[in-house]
């Protein structure tokens, strides 16, 4: 089994087709179909159930990709290391944020890091919290932006960036908008619009439901925050929110604060216990900003620090 053939499985895997996992890769979709089956022949077993639209992953499949990730992560973190005691800075830097945390001005610290570290490939991937700090545990991605939802896997360390409280965000016509405060029982059949599974905003508020004791009810969910915005500016539900996201429609809908019972927002970067040269040098920059706040899943007492941005 070699690196190469993991690496056209994981490929395959991901894209969920031999077309765009030949293009992603760069090489002929029959020297790709090759390498799969010298694979499958070796292990004895099928990886992958072909169709003429896409391909789905066998239980064997499934079975290899977490192994085969990690395999490929480890080996490029070694390539990395050799080349950082040579001093050299290259390889891959792998990013992962949840939209609109109000922490980090990414694109701008994503350019900086380029500018600096010039032979570093950056990539960038947007997705929930949960989905991010899971693929830092799995070696997917080495540095996430992400909302503290719960417990850590094992070897990722969270370091706080900022708090913020959550809030009701609703049209100026609905009945809570003058509310100088909104008690928890005043949304049991309020209609919602929320993220989706996995966002930190959709964790925290159905937890906070439950605790309430009634159920978390989004009739409509999004993914990202200018359609929830434009929802709840059409007084099709409300929004329970981050205070920042406040601040970007202020004529057009109305902020309510939340007497008790939600948790707060905690923005986090997520990072492996034992970050690649790359992610190190990611940290490095993003420190001396603004100072970090203690955070009880932190593994270390280095602080990381970032700008305010929104």
């Amino acid at each position: 089994m070699e690196l190469r053939q993991l690496e056209h499985f994981v490929a395959v895997a991901e894209e969920r087709h031999f077309t765009r996992a030949s293009e992603l890769l760069q090489i002929s979709q029959s020297g790709l179909s090759a390498s799969i089956r010298a694979l499958e022949i070796e292990l004895g077993t099928s990886l992958f159930i072909r169709s003429t639209r896409r391909v789905e992953l066998t239980a064997a499949g499934r079975a290899l990709l977490a192994d085969a990730v990690r395999t490929l992560a480890s080996a490029a973190a070694a390539q990395n290391a050799v080349a950082a005691v040579r001093g050299l800075m290259r390889g891959t830097l792998t990013v992962g944020a949840e939209p609109c945390l109000g922490s980090v001005d990414l694109p701008a610290e994503l350019a900086e890091f380029r500018r600096l570290n010039a032979g570093v490939e950056i990539r960038l991937r947007y997705a929930g919290s949960v989905d991010l700090v899971e693929s830092v545990a799995t070696g997917q991605t080495d540095v996430a932006l992400v909302v503290e939802t719960g417990d850590t896997p094992p070897g990722v360390c969270l370091r706080r960036l900022s708090t913020q409280k959550l809030i009701v965000l609703c049209h100026p016509a609905h009945p809570l908008a003058g509310s100088a405060e909104i008690e928890m029982d005043d949304l049991r059949t309020e209609p919602l619009v929320g993220f989706h599974p996995g966002w930190g905003a959709h964790v925290l508020t159905r937890r906070a439901f439950a605790a309430a004791g009634f159920d978390y009810r989004a009739t409509l969910e999004v993914n990202d925050v200018h359609p929830l915005l434009d929802l709840v500016g059409h007084n099709l539900g409300i929004a329970i929110v981050p205070e920042s996201f406040a601040g970007k429609r202020p004529d057009a809908l109305r902020a309510v604060p939340l007497h008790a019972g939600m948790p707060q927002w905690h923005v986090a970067v997520a990072v492996a216990d034992q970050p690649s040269p790359a992610a190190t040098a990611f940290l490095d920059q993003l420190r001396g900003r603004v100072p970090t706040q203690a955070a009880s899943s932190v593994a270390d007492s280095s602080a990381v620090s970032v700008n305010s941005a929104a």
